[in-house]
């Protein structure tokens, strides 16, 4: 059964592409009124023309900017913590400053954002749902990925905190680890042959995702068919092997 999210209104970050595009887009398809943030203004504009859609453009490590934001999208009936960065380089090779940019965007925002959607929930009684989007770098050290991968080790971390803490209000917290999915900041890191087929050996399904293919699992948790899941990290990976 398809499910229903009429009279819902979720925030979706990171909307303008990738997978925060197409959960705005699968959300919407089945009802929900989408509050979609993303840094580019062009992004936003091209995606209300595909879906209704409320938008705010807003840099997620802009702190002031990313609370007025938020409020501004307030209230909220459920949360997508999607937007995210990669700065791919060798762990030796890594400056701290690269640290600093992925764990702002990736960590800090998604942390910043959900506190405030939270505090709203438990202030009115309301009992919301939040999808975080980790990554399956958040598992397996995958080479040049150490600030991107320990980044998604954080959310996951936080979600299951999140889950703890917020349970109690009726707040449900989980996450989504998907291996590489075919963004456009996928193909840019994946594009070479002689690196992507390392890791497609270890996909027995012997592909990547697609972004349609999170957004479904994305939809699924925020759903009433998901009313009892809660602190789990969902991996959407063709069945990885580590080794």
């Amino acid at each position: 059964m398809e499910p229903t999210f009429a009279g819902r209104r979720i925030l979706v970050t990171g909307a303008g592409k990738g997978i925060g595009r197409a959960a705005a887009r699968w959300l919407a398809a089945r009802g929900a009124a989408v509050v979609a943030l993303s840094r580019t203004a062009a992004d936003l504009t091209s995606l209300a023309a595909e879906i209704p859609a409320e938008t705010h453009a807003v840099d997620l490590a802009d702190r002031p900017a990313t609370e007025a934001a938020v409020r501004a999208a307030l209230p909220l009936d459920g949360l997508v913590n999607n937007a995210g960065i990669v700065r791919l380089a060798p762990f030796l090779e890594t400056p701290l400053a690269v640290v600093d940019e992925v764990m702002a965007v990736n960590f800090t925002a998604s942390f910043q954002v959900a506190q405030c959607v939270a505090r709203s929930w438990v202030q009115a009684g309301h009992k919301g749902t939040i999808v975080n989007v980790s990554s399956l770098a958040s598992f397996w050290g995958t080479p040049e990925h150490a600030a991107y991968g320990a980044s998604k080790a954080a959310i996951d971390h936080l979600t299951m905190t999140m889950a703890n803490e917020l349970g109690p209000y009726g707040i449900r917290t989980n996450a989504v680890a998907p291996v590489i999915t075919l963004t456009p900041m996928a193909e840019a890191a994946w594009s070479d042959p002689a690196k992507s087929s390392g890791m497609l050996s270890r996909i027995p399904l012997r592909r990547f995702v697609q972004p349609e293919e999170v957004a479904a699992a994305i939809g699924f948790l925020l759903s009433d068919a998901a009313s009892m899941i809660n602190g789990i990290t969902l991996r959407i990976d063709g069945g990885f092997r580590t080794a």
